[in-house]
């Protein structure tokens, strides 16, 4: 069951860049007593998106998209987010 903060994620993702696939994984069981787990259950994240709007950019302009989306979780509300952006001429 997802919670609050990829919830949040999930529709901040949707409504800023239209994609085509969203995938928002939470990893943070993965993390459980490392550096950066806050006990939330909601601290490490990867997402997977593959949207239009990522044709013709870098992977560095791809990546501060998805952070600029995202706000202020990244880094505040979320410890570690792993992003994968693809434009569908990448997908196979």
């Amino acid at each position: 069951m997802a919670g609050p903060v990829q919830r949040e994620m999930e529709t901040l993702l949707a409504a800023a860049l239209a994609p085509t696939r969203l995938d928002v994984i939470n990893d943070s069981a993965r993390h459980r007593g490392h550096s950066g787990d806050d006990g939330s259950g909601e601290s490490h994240f990867t997402v997977v998106i593959e949207s239009a709007a990522f044709s013709g950019k870098s992977r560095l302009e791809r990546q501060r998209m998805v952070n600029a989306a995202l706000g202020d979780i990244p880094g505040t509300r979320v410890h570690a987010l792993a992003i994968k952006a693809l434009a569908p001429e990448e997908t196979a």
